[in-house]
């Protein structure tokens, strides 16, 4: 009687995690090792391997170039110019065209949401996401699937059925810098200045000015036309 051929240990993913919060980063690359032997199902076999990580846009563009990962996991906001940057300079160079992108961010705003998909990523998921869902996530967008949570799946619907004006909450977004787009999110939403202070970790002072020059460049009066403004583009 003939042995049976042992089965084939399936490849895992390779993975480079990009953010610039270095705790987050150590907690993303955990969940992974944590969550990456049941990910298919299998107990024991490694779904995804992480490779290595950076911190602004700079380290990933050399990242991407000397590990040549499946997927990078890559946030929104970095230092450097962001990860619609990173997906710019890393293309560009040609180093790793294999390579896709999928966005792991706090921010759930539609300019965010299709920013970045616009800029190349293959899906976008928020930092609220499990381990497992997010080790799911990453064989997906390495085998080319496009992946998004639930509630940012109608953004990128929306925005490519024309319900959304792109361009034209692009130049109202253009007006403002990083943090005055923060600041802008959380009034909206309905946080307190102080609120906005601690969440941000700076001065209330800092939010009331940061608060005027927003109102300013929208042309705007008050926080209501700010709230009704940000609803209308679907950023909160």
């Amino acid at each position: 009687m003939s042995e049976q051929a042992p089965t084939p240990t399936p490849t895992p993913v390779t993975v480079v995690v990009v953010d610039d919060h270095a705790m987050f980063r150590r907690g993303v690359i955990a969940e992974l090792g944590a969550a990456g032997g049941v990910a298919d199902g299998a107990a024991g076999a490694e779904a995804v391997r992480v490779l290595g990580e950076a911190a602004d846009v700079d380290e990933a563009v050399a990242a991407v170039a000397a590990y040549r990962p499946d997927v990078v996991l890559l946030d929104v906001h970095l230092p450097g110019g962001g990860g619609v940057e990173v997906m710019r300079r890393a293309t560009a160079a040609g180093s790793s065209p294999g390579t896709r992108y999928l966005a792991l961010s706090v921010s759930d705003a539609a300019e965010d949401v299709i920013g970045t998909i616009r800029g190349g990523a293959r899906g976008y998921v928020t930092k609220t996401i499990t381990g497992p869902e997010l080790v799911s996530a990453i064989g997906r967008v390495a085998e080319g699937d496009a992946v998004f949570s639930p509630r940012l799946a109608g953004f990128v619907l929306d925005a490519f059925s024309g319900s959304i004006e792109v361009a034209a909450v692009d130049e109202d977004l253009d007006r403002l810098t990083e943090r005055e787009r923060e600041v802008m999110r959380l009034i909206a939403r309905g946080y307190a200045y102080k609120e906005v202070a601690k969440e941000l970790f700076i001065s209330i002072k800092t939010v009331e000015t940061h608060m005027s020059s927003v109102l300013r460049k929208l042309q705007l009066s008050s926080r209501h036309e700010l709230t009704r403004w940000a609803s209308d583009r679907r950023l909160l």
